[in-house]
């Protein structure tokens, strides 16, 4: 990108010596730890949440891109110098949707940013989902067990 004068716009990715590139994979990783950060927040949702616990508990061998957990419910397009993503998630319930997505939006966009050097241009979020508070859980779980 040239600015009116005629210079290059500086990026953190290119120099005289070379160009970083950031993988989408790495992107993503980034994006679903940081939406995670943000209290009351679960990656994926309704069925996307449950097949993801099950293929997380199915060994698989090593390969070099990690992800699971972290990734579900992530999509992300990575350009040279930009980044957007699109997130799918679960709300606990009581919480305030709005807030709890800007609050998400907001630090995916400073991680993503701060980390990779990467413009992030917009972060789209789907709450599909709401999460019951923890002390909620046990007696389900044992509900559906006794069934």
């Amino acid at each position: 990108k040239r600015t009116r004068q005629g210079r290059q716009h500086e990026s953190p990715l290119q120099s005289e010596r070379g160009a970083t590139t950031i993988g989408d994979a790495l992107v993503a990783k980034i994006v679903g730890i940081a939406a995670q950060e943000v209290e009351g927040v679960q990656m994926g949702g309704g069925t996307a949440r449950a097949m993801g616990g099950f293929l997380d508990s199915v060994p698989r061998p090593m390969s070099g891109v990690g992800g699971g957990s972290q990734t579900r419910g992530v999509s992300v397009e990575v350009g040279a110098e930009e980044a957007a993503a699109d997130l799918s998630m679960a709300v606990e319930y009581g919480r305030q949707i709005p807030q709890t997505t800007e609050a998400v939006r907001n630090n995916v966009i400073n991680r993503v940013e701060n980390l990779t050097g990467l413009r992030v241009t917009e972060v789209n979020i789907t709450v599909n989902d709401v999460l019951f508070p923890e002390e909620e859980r046990p007696q389900q779980e044992q509900q559906r067990q006794v069934r």
